[in-house]
Order: structure tokens, then C-alpha cells, then sequence
């Protein structure tokens, strides 16, 4: 009997909770500051669905929140989740820098399996029987010995050829190895192989994938990761015969409400703006995208083109947006000047922009935030959500260590949208207001 692999997508990053409430002018919109309330309850998908018609559509729940399936809904502090964008963001540099795909950074079962998911992974992987080291999770351990369609590959299949650096030898019964490290130190090895997956009512055949034996660091209570990055083993790549290449998903804006992944998404249309996606043939695992400018309450900052001629890139993973120091501190000092009327803070880990809401709270009122948009090549203006705008009372952005370094469009900024990834067309596409 086949054993199908079903999937649950969780987001791989945390959040806190910026619930807006209205728009206060034409560049201006009003916020609520504080963390999900404890008594918050889960919101299913809106009315305003994925603009594609076909394909697999799976809901996206916030690993913390109130819609997810993992018994701890207790988020890590914002200065936690700073120190491990920090170490994502880091490797990023260093492997662009160096010019090579490296290991990827990061971070079934019949019935459902809880994934993660990352547009900076290629490999998939999931826990499986034996383990004696793995994390432990909330499903039982996948056990291969009850699908008839496990298939392990051996050490010299052509599909293993395709792991390069995740190759890691062979088994004594010749069996191929692989092995990822991610940037927070968390690892994952195991035998490389393949089985039927089932996402809705599509089954992909001969799903290739990682059986994990000894698993590290990974402390989320998940059962292992799905990769939606660009290099051949990802999930994208190996489902483009049923679906096509292009694929899209809308990161929920609080804990409490859910979002989307949708694999065989349409290619645009008259609601997306669309900006070229730049291909890296040495890097292939990641989305580039080309931003050119950034324009606050209306008013583009002076910043020489020069300072994004580092280029930019899309990560689902990197938690907030990295900037060179010349753009950021513009940023951010546009930013203070438009908030003026409220006290700074101290700042927050890699947060120096912050500001104190304590006599709103007290109040009952609530900040007003000046508009951000991103302005990308193509025309593509995107102008943020509220909830992409600020990470508790701080301005979800940080700076690189230098101005030749890669701009990282991360999920607090993508919040909201469907953001479409259309490999076939070599376009990345926004469209507001998703989920």
C-alpha cells in the first residue's frame, strides 16, 4: 500500500502582532503596538483568495499563533529573533560574496505532517524512523518501512549528483547520504530519497527528499522543512511538470490569521506589479529582484543608485529587511522625522529606530506610521502594509555592514501580499491586501 506525504505549511519566521485599524491620510496609517493577545483566537483564510484559479492551494498558519497545531504558542523575544535573522542574514553575505551555492541556510509521515517552509533552502527533509537524535515533534516519526514507494537512492543515481555540497558519502549498504548546516548552527543528515507526496488532490511521484536520522538545533517541534528556493531539489523545482514554474504565498499579518501557498499560480495580472527577477546562475537557490529606491510619506530619500547596485533578493526566512548603511540611515532618519511626536526608545537588538508609545497605551489612543514603500526595477512600487512597516515599537529595518552588500527583502515586509514567484517569465509580482 502507498503511504502518501501530506503537508501542513507552518511560516518559518515568528512575528509580533501590529494589528492596523485605519488609514489616516494619504501617507499616514494608524497602528496598534503589543503582542498577540493570549485569548486570541484563529482566523481562517479571507474572503480574498490566491489569484490563481488551479493548482495545490495549502494554508499558511504562524508556527506561534493561535491556528497552529504545535502545542507551544509561546513566541521567543524580539531580541532572540533578532540575534538568528542576524546569523541568516550573515550567511547570506558571505555566500554571495564568495560567489558559491554553499550549504543552505535556513529552518513524512502518512496523513499530515507540520513543514516548514523557506524560499533560501533546496533540500526537503523530513524526520524519520530510526532517529535516535532527532528533535522532538509533534507527529509520530515518518516510518519508511511502511510505504511500498520509499525509495532510497543509491550512491551513484544521477539525482545525487544534484546535492553537490549536501552530498555526504555513502551508506555501508550504499545508500546515498546527504547533510545540511544551517546559520544558526542547526543541522540535519540522513539517507536522500524518494516517495510519493500528496499536497490536496495532486500526487507527485517519486518525491525526492531527505530522510533525517540525526537532527540538531531545531527546537520548533515541526517534522522538517520544505525547500521552495530555485535550484533543483526544491519543491518548485520538482513539481514544475504538474503545476508549471511559478508559484506564490501571502505571509499572514498577526499570529491569528492565516495565509497561502500555491503552487501553479497564475502568471499576473492587472492586480500584481511585477518587477524582473535576476537570475544567478553560481547562486540559484535565491530570488533576486533589483531594488532601486525608497520612498517615505511620499517623498523618495536621496540615496545614490550606486548603494543597491549590491542587488537585492526575496527570503521568506530573513525576518526583517537588510539594508546598506547609506540607504538605512536615510531610512531612518526620514522615518524619525515623521515620527517625531513620539519619544525615542532604546533600541532592540539590531533595532536602533524606536520609539516610545507607553502614554498611547495608557491612552487608548494609537501611533500613526508614515507610509514606506519599495520601489523596485520595472516601475514596481510596493507600498508595505502597516504590519510590514514595525516590529513591536521599532522600524522593522537594519542595516548591513557595508554599502556593496546584498538588500534582504524579508517576511515582516512581505506581509500581506501575494507575492508571486514566476520562474518560466522571470518576474517577481506584488499584490496587495492577499490575506
Amino acid at each position: 500500500m502507498t503511504v502518501a506525504i501530506k503537508l501542513l505549511f507552518l511560516l518559518v519566521c515568528s512575528y509580533h502582532s501590529l494589528l492596523a485599524h485605519a488609514r489616516h491620510g494619504p501617507n499616514y496609517r494608524v497602528m496598534a503596538t503589543g503582542s498577540p493577545r493570549p485569548d486570541a483566537v484563529c482566523t481562517e483564510l479571507k474572503a480574498v483568495l490566491p489569484s490563481s484559479g488551479g493548482g495545490a492551494i495549502v494554508p499558511l498558519h504562524h508556527r506561534h499563533g493561535p491556528c497552529s497545531p504545535l502545542p507551544s504558542k509561546e513566541m521567543p523575544s524580539l531580541e532572540e529573533m533578532l540575534r538568528r535573522d542576524q546569523l541568516r542574514a550573515s550567511y547570506i553575505q558571505r555566500m554571495f560574496s564568495a560567489g558559491t551555492n554553499g550549504t543552505r541556510d535556513r529552518a513524512q509521515q502518512s496523513e499530515a505532517t507540520i513543514m516548514l517552509i523557506d524560499t533560501g533552502s533546496d533540500v526537503s527533509w523530513v524526520q524519520c524512523k530510526p532517529c535516535p537524535e532527532c528533535s522532538s515533534q509533534v507527529d509520530a516519526l515518518f516510518d519508511p518501512s511502511s510505504s511500498s514507494t520509499y525509495s532510497p537512492f543509491s550512491c551513484d543515481s544521477a539525482a545525487c549528483t544534484q546535492l553537490a555540497r549536501e552530498g555526504n558519502g555513502c551508506s555501508s549498504s550504499q545508500q546515498r547520504q546527504y547533510i545540511v548546516h544551517y546559520a544558526d548552527r542547526s543541522s540535519t543528515t540522513g539517507t536522500y530519497t524518494s516517495d510519493t507526496l500528496t499536497l490536496g488532490s495532486y500526487t507527485i511521484s517519486s518525491f525526492q527528499f531527505g530522510c533525517s536520522h540525526v537532527a540538531s538545533g531545531h527546537d520548533d517541534k515541526t517534522d522538517g522543512l520544505m525547500g521552495l528556493g530555485g535550484g533543483p531539489q526544491s519543491l518548485v523545482s520538482q513539481t514544475a511538470g504538474t503545476f508549471g514554474t511559478a508559484f506564490s504565498y501571502c505571509l499572514p499579518p498577526t499570529p491569528a490569521s492565516t495565509g497561502f501557498l500555491t503552487l501553479g499560480a497564475s502568471s499576473g495580472g492587472a492586480d500584481f506589479v511585477t518587477t524582473p527577477m535576476i537570475s544567478n546562475d553560481r547562486i540559484p537557490v535565491y530570488y533576486q529582484v533589483a531594488l532601486e529606491a525608497i520612498v517615505v510619506d511620499g517623498t523618495q530619500l536621496d540615496v545614490p543608485p550606486s548603494v543597491f547596485s549590491g542587488g537585492s533578493l526575496m527570503d521568506s526566512g530573513t525576518v526583517v529587511t537588510w539594508l546598506p548603511p547609506t540607504a538605512y540611515s536615510a531610512l531612518s532618519s526620514a522615518f524619525r522625522a515623521r515620527m517625531a511626536q513620539y519619544p525615542p526608545a532604546q533600541g532592540r537588538g539590531a533595532f536602533d529606530t524606536c520609539f516610545d508609545f507607553s502614554g498611547l497605551s495608557s491612552g487608548g489612543g494609537v501611533p500613526s506610521v508614515p507610509l514606506v514603500s519599495l520601489v523596485f526595477a520595472g516601475g514596481a512600487v510596493v507600498n508595505l502594509d502597516v504590519d510590514g512597516i514595525m516590529l513591536g515599537n521599532c522600524l522593522a529595518f537594519t542595516t548591513n555592514e557595508d554599502d556593496n552588500s546584498l538588500s534582504i527583502i524579508g517576511n515582516v515586509q512581505q506581509r500581506t501580499f501575494e507575492v508571486l514567484y514566476d520562474v518560466g517569465q522571470s518576474t517577481v509580482g506584488f499584490r496587495a491586501g492577499a490575506c
